[in-house]
């Protein structure tokens, strides 16, 4: 017969009492009494008295059992005696607990019957934990151990083997796919890309977690076979009753919130694929606008996923929401009231969406600044100038602002020629130089329209002013016109027409001006003999 020394004690203060009435000091609490780690009995005292009762009931069943346990030729004697007109319960001669008349109310029995029921159920269950503790009994829960060992070890090995599958076939579906459309947009592209990495990571942390539970409910149960681990099984389950709770809660909202950006990157490329809702004119500016729409849809839903898991956790810990949401309610006022300027900021960013003013990608010129619009939400527009430096504006500031990139953009050029310059030929050169470059294949998909060559704007200190219209894609306009730059001052040259400098022409029309210092002097010598 093993010892049941090795027997791991009962901690009896695992589960805390559930209330039964007020919050004073006498009210009324329960508590259950384990054997093994499976649930016995429950009594009930007042709060200031259930764990020492709870205590004392547990330390005279817990010797009642080892002494039990070591004799093996030991019977076992459950009786039910009066004293003091309540029942008491003696195992082998030995006091375990009174039922007083506050467990018979717990129960809706009177208090004899209820002694005699827990004397039932603890010679059954003493007998039982006897029985489990015999050598044939301990092997055929070792082997049962080892398969359910080997059976976590096959499912987590056969779980790996699948992700790293999944994540194979996901791979070469992306290259495939990216192959057989050659032609795709690039924002439809992108959004694809970031569909599928988040389902990658939807997939990575379900398997971290599964991979979790598989070996954390395996270990559990394995402890559960024996009666010397049964215990140890019971106060890790109950330790981790509300740290599962919170994990289980902050899964679901990390999960909740991934899956979320599946589905607004799933319905932006539809959105964008659908040529039935996109003509060439608005093709480009929707594709802009993509980004912006996707990036703050995400940031509102993460905020809302954010709230619900918050208050999921707090119903898990038993805490009462609707007080809070009704306070919830008057700190939102008072907040509101405080902050002004981001409920502004808010509102300007919405409608900046809403209308299209700008989005992510464009180039912008708010007040004294401007650059590439690189972050766009609700509460600012952060933008990179050409120093590199980044800029952010709060949202309400915006009050005008230009866009130069908003559907097409135009490269404004001014030609400056000499006055002596054949002013027709000049003309015709740089109307060819135009549209030359329009029908070049490397540039013509960046050029919208013909280049228009307005004719001389004006006259000026450089010379003839001619001013040239290229309309282009948007944020092309700077690589056309220095383009366009480079080959007409080819055609310039071979043409024989320079580019002037500035250059200023006097006119003096002071006759004793005109006449040299060497003759003045000499004039002014003879009158000095002379006289």
């Amino acid at each position: 017969m093993p010892q049941a020394t090795a027997q791991i004690p009962f901690i009896p203060n695992l589960q805390p009492p559930n209330l039964r009435s007020s919050d004073s000091d006498n009210r009324t609490v329960t508590g259950w009494v384990y054997l093994d780690g499976r649930r016995l009995f429950q009594i009930t005292a007042p709060r200031a008295n259930i764990t020492e009762r709870l205590e004392n009931i547990q330390q005279n069943l817990n010797q009642i059992s080892q002494n039990y346990f070591q004799n093996p030729d030991a019977n076992l004697d459950v009786q039910v005696k009066t004293e003091n007109g309540l029942p008491v319960i003696y195992v082998n001669n030995r006091q375990l607990m009174t039922i007083t008349d506050q467990d018979a109310r717990l129960r809706q029995v009177d208090a004899l019957t209820l002694a005699k029921q827990i004397s039932e159920s603890l010679q059954e269950q003493l007998e039982q934990a006897k029985q489990e503790r015999e050598p044939e009994f301990l092997v055929r829960q070792g082997a049962i151990a080892v398969g359910c060992g080997l059976t976590i070890l096959a499912i987590s090995w056969g779980l790996t083997q699948w992700k790293n599958r999944s994540q194979r076939n996901s791979i070469q579906q992306q290259l495939a796919s990216a192959t057989a459309s050659p032609t795709a947009r690039p924002i439809t592209l992108q959004l694809n890309q970031q569909q599928q990495s988040h389902i990658q990571e939807v997939q990575k942390r379900l398997h971290q977690i599964t991979q979790i539970g598989i070996w954390g409910g395996g270990g559990l149960f394995l402890l559960g076979l024996f009666p010397y681990t049964r215990s140890l099984q019971l106060g890790i389950f109950l330790g981790l009753q509300i740290p599962v709770k919170l994990g289980a809660v902050a899964i679901g909202t990390y999960v909740a919130v991934r899956l979320s950006y599946v589905l607004i990157d799933r319905f932006t490329s539809a959105f964008v694929s659908s040529s039935a809702l996109l003509t060439p004119e608005t093709s480009e500016r929707l594709q802009l606008r993509v980004s912006t729409i996707s990036g703050v849809t995400k940031s509102i839903v993460t905020i809302v996923w954010l709230g619900v898991g918050i208050l999921f956790a707090l119903v898990s810990l038993g805490i009462d929401v609707v007080p809070l949401l009704a306070g919830a309610g008057l700190v939102g006022v008072a907040v509101s009231l405080a902050s002004q300027n981001l409920i502004k900021d808010a509102i300007n960013g919405f409608l900046i969406i809403l209308e299209d003013q700008y989005a992510l990608g464009d180039v912008i010129s708010v007040g004294t600044v401007g650059g590439l619009v690189e972050n766009l939400n609700l509460r600012m527009t952060q933008v990179r100038d050409a120093e590199g430096r980044l800029i952010t504006i709060p949202n309400s500031e915006i009050k005008i602002v230009a866009n130069l990139s908003s559907r097409w953009s135009r490269a404004d050029l001014t030609i400056p020629v000499d006055y002596q310059t054949d002013i027709d030929k000049a003309l015709n050169l740089i109307k060819k130089v135009a549209l030359d470059m329009d029908n070049d294949p490397e540039w013509q998909h960046k050029i919208v329209e013909t280049p228009q060559v307005l004719g001389i704007d004006n006259f000026g200190d450089r010379g003839l002013l001619i001013r040239v219209w290229i309309k282009t894609q948007p944020l092309k306009q700077w690589d056309v016109a220095r383009e366009f730059r480079r080959r007409l001052k080819i055609a310039l040259d071979h043409a024989g027409i320079s580019i002037p400098v500035p250059q200023q022409t006097i006119w003096v029309n002071d006759a004793q001006m005109l006449v040299s210092p060497e003759s003045r002097v000499k004039d002014e010598h003879s009158t000095v003999n002379g006289h």
